[in-house]
């Protein structure tokens, strides 16, 4: 089983479990095995859930808001000096 086939059957856990509870997963739905298994193929729990297709992406990542939360600070810092 190659790299790609394990991420996919990471996948494939999250969409069963999905049908079968009829809601999205919480990491206390799989083993500790499993869980370790999905994030380790998938990352951390919230990319996991839309690598599977059972969530929306972020239509804004939290680096890139950190980011424009910095700029507006040092925009308002330097508005401050003046």
């Amino acid at each position: 089983m190659d790299k790609n086939d394990k991420a996919e059957y990471a996948a494939v856990l999250l969409r069963e479990k999905y049908e079968f509870l009829g809601r999205i997963p919480k990491r206390s739905d799989f083993e500790n095995n499993e869980v370790c298994f999905i994030k380790q193929k998938l990352g951390p729990w919230p990319r996991a859930l839309e690598a599977a297709g059972l969530k929306e992406p972020q239509k804004i990542s939290s680096a890139e808001k950190n980011r424009i939360k910095h700029k507006l600070a040092r925009k308002h810092k330097k508005a401050l000096k003046k």
